[in-house]
């Protein structure tokens, strides 16, 4: 089972994904997963980012479910997600999703990509500043179920 490192820091955890994105070495969804990894020392090697490439920007560029989402999910995946068949863990790994998923949707209404980005030019400075702020958003709440679903497991 994983464990909560000490040195866990949700503010930085919010700070290094929005870094990763506004620096633009990685979008969103690879910006989550990566700092998640990186945070929790999960172990996953490097091309686990690569998982979540295909979901930037709408899922691929098609303005659909907010990429930033679709890599919170991922990354309670690599915590609470199952590898053995019928392992009724996925079951605690979805509902731990569509709490992350009904968190954003309460904040911003809705996950669609084209609705939140609506009126704003790909890649233009006001379109960056909010994903930048979502991707922060995303990974920091994203930590915190983790931790708070760790820390349950040990008492």
């Amino acid at each position: 089972m994983t464990k909560i490192p000490k040195s866990v820091d949700t503010e930085r955890i919010r700070k290094t994904a929005e870094a990763y994105y506004r620096n633009l070495d990685y979008y969103c969804s690879e910006a989550i997963v990566k700092t998640i990894n990186e945070e929790f020392d999960l172990g996953y090697p490097e091309e686990v980012i690569k998982l979540a490439s295909g979901f930037p920007i709408g899922m691929g560029g098609s303005g659909c479910s907010c990429g930033a989402v679709v890599g919170g999910i991922m990354a309670l995946g690599m915590v609470f997600g199952r590898t053995a068949p019928k392992d009724e863990q996925v079951k605690k790994c979805m509902a731990l999703a569509h709490e992350l998923h009904e968190k954003f949707r309460t904040r911003h209404t809705v996950l669609c990509c084209r609705i939140l980005t609506k009126d704003m030019e790909l890649g233009s400075s006001i379109h960056m500043q909010q994903c930048v702020e979502f991707t922060g958003e995303v990974a920091e709440e994203t930590a915190k179920i983790i931790i708070r679903e760790l820390a349950g497991s040990f008492e």
